[in-house]
């Protein structure tokens, strides 16, 4: 960001020093002493509509896998904060919109938000002190409002100027300030998008987001502290106000989660895998309950609910089966199971207002209190997170968490695996059963110039390439493949899971100069999930070669795959 922490401190501090070298009472040109560099930054932003910065910061639905989210309960990412909070926060997130999957659509057009001057000291001393002002941005194209996008020029003197736009290919992503709390996203064109701006805590801060509808719209782009505005102005943004109040105005619990559980709360054939899968394994566990109320696939067996009644008279109730849910972070798993029939679900959520909101959910779906506990609760150490759930039973379902949202292979979870293994009931299962690893050969461009430097050139014909690429990383990860600039050289190649030697056969000439690398976890042998696929909530990752390796179309290349310590290496043989 153009004000990284503690930038307008250290700019001040340069702009002191200026001052104090120059001579006093000589008259002598300003030019005759240092400036700063770069001179200025004039910051522009504008409102887009992206579906990928939507599904990271916005829960879509209220429904999934047949549990009910609760209106009670109302999610955040952590770059929301309610108005009036005092809390420092970073107020944005970044992407590369030119590689955002999906891309987005501009809603209006560029405007430019603020001019900083960094060689005049008393307008850096006065940024923290300025109130917020109001800036308005005309809609020019219907859609759903997700973020205000912000970007910046800089000016390094008076001949040469950088810009981070998203148009520009550079080395700088774009600041993103995510929607959140309305109640209706939709604009269209002739609506003003609203906003208050402020700098604070050496962040740019775009608050208050809010839209005015064409059939009231008024001019409110006046960037004073005060609008100056007349009633019948200030009725029409109260009307407007109406429209997009906030849903945190209401009673409901606040819950902030990481952009990445969102997107997994987001993610709906992630769910209803583990539903399907879970619910077979509990059948299997329990014959005698029926499909209607096992809610496998979401409808009745047909069975005679006479027959049922006088059967369920009869019988004792059973034991519930004990179920265990270590993922990382956020998960309504337990509560999908709680769903599926006489279950013990435990969760291993920390954060107490991660609890609550379970617990709300829960009582939103009629379960019985018991149904669903926080295994961490019972523990004395959280090291010890699995053992048995009594010391007279033992875990009928056990969910791993084997692939980081990064696109990484989770620390020791071989050994957690081997563990659980030792605390299953006899039919019980772990899920994952299994995971492939799948990769390609690919000629990429942009990873070889984003993991090292390259050459003398980029750096002025000073060689620092063999310094600075000592620390360079041998995986790269948080990848889109979906949109990494790449020609594929393979066919996608299974590389099987742990020591492996697999021929992959070039099918493209070209420079190998990395193998990115995603994931089949096979739940059960019916049900598995893509990591790659764009609606997953989990990215790609990538090993870049040192050196080019230059193949043409039918040579085949020997991939030698290694997995040690959770941790994957992979080398390119002839």
């Amino acid at each position: 960001g153009l004000f990284s922490s503690g930038g307008k401190r250290s700019l001040s501090h340069c702009m002191l020093l200026f001052m104090f070298s120059q001579p006093k009472n000589q008259d002598i040109s300003a030019g005759d002493y240092g400036r700063v560099i770069p001179a200025s930054a004039t910051i522009f932003g504008m409102a887009v509509e992206c579906k990928e910065i939507r599904r990271h910061h916005r829960v879509g639905m209220q429904e999934v896998a047949g549990v009910n989210l609760s209106n009670s309960v109302q999610f955040f990412s952590p770059t929301y904060a309610p108005a009036g909070s005092e809390e420092t926060v970073e107020p944005y997130t970044t992407e590369k919109l030119s590689r955002v999957p999906g891309g987005y659509t501009p809603l209006t057009e560029p405007c430019q938000v603020m001019t900083v001057d960094f060689n005049n000291l008393q307008e850096l001393k006065s940024l923290a002190a300025r109130k917020p002002w109001k800036l308005s941005l005309p809609v020019t194209e219907g859609g759903t409002l997700d973020a205000i996008v912000v970007w910046f020029v800089l000016q390094l003197d008076d001949e040469h100027a950088l810009s981070t736009s998203p148009s520009e290919e550079t080395c700088w992503e774009q600041a993103v300030y995510p929607v959140q709390g309305l109640l209706d996203y939709s604009v269209k064109a002739g609506d003003t998008v609203m906003m208050e701006v402020c700098c604070q805590d050496c962040y740019l801060k775009i608050q208050k987001i809010s839209c005015l509808t064409s059939e009231c719209r008024m001019d409110f782009s006046d960037r004073d502290d005060t609008l100056g505005l007349g009633n019948e102005a200030e009725l029409c943004s109260a009307l407007a106000g109406l429209q997009t109040t906030s849903k945190q105005d209401g009673n409901g619990l606040v819950c902030v989660l990481e952009s990445t559980e969102i997107a997994l709360l987001n993610d709906v054939l992630y769910h209803e895998c583990f539903k399907a899968a879970m619910g077979k394994v509990l059948l299997s566990l329990n014959p005698s309950k029926d499909l209607q109320s096992m809610d496998v696939d979401g409808h009745g067996s047909g069975m005679d609910l006479q027959e049922n009644e006088n059967k369920s008279s009869q019988d004792v109730a059973p034991d519930p089966l004990y179920i265990l849910d270590v993922s990382e972070g956020f998960s309504i798993l337990p509560i999908i199971a709680g769903k599926l029939g006489p279950v013990r679900a435990y969760s291993s959520v920390e954060k107490e207002q991660h609890q609550a909101a379970l617990n709300v959910i829960s009582e939103a779906n009629n379960f019985p209190k018991e149904t669903l506990e926080f295994w961490l609760s019972h523990l004395e150490e959280e090291s010890l997170v699995l053992q048995r759930p009594k010391s007279d039973k033992l875990w009928s379902i056990i969910i791993l968490d084997v692939i980081e949202t990064s696109g990484l292979i989770q620390q020791e979870v071989m050994e957690k695996a081997a563990i659980s293994r030792c605390l299953l009931h006899s039919g019980g299962q772990i899920f994952p059963q299994y995971v492939l690893v799948y990769g390609m050969l690919v000629e990429s461009e942009s990873l070889l110039l984003e993991s090292a430097v390259q050459g003398t050139e980029p750096t002025l014909g000073f060689n620092i390439a063999p310094f600075i690429n000592q620390f360079k990383v041998p995986v790269r990860v948080y990848l889109d493949l979906s949109t990494l600039p790449c020609v594929p050289l393979s066919k996608p190649a299974e590389l099987l899971r742990l020591d492996l030697m697999n021929p992959v056969q070039i099918c493209k000439s070209g420079q190998v100069t990395a193998i990115p690398f995603w994931y089949h976890i096979h739940l059960d042998e019916e049900h598995s999930l893509n990591t790659s696929d764009e609606s997953s909530h989990w990215k790609q990752a990538a090993v870049v070669l040192d050196e080019p390796i230059p193949v043409q179309v039918g040579d085949e290349l020997v991939l030698d795959v290694q997995h040690h310590k959770s941790n994957i290496s992979i080398t390119v043989k002839r």
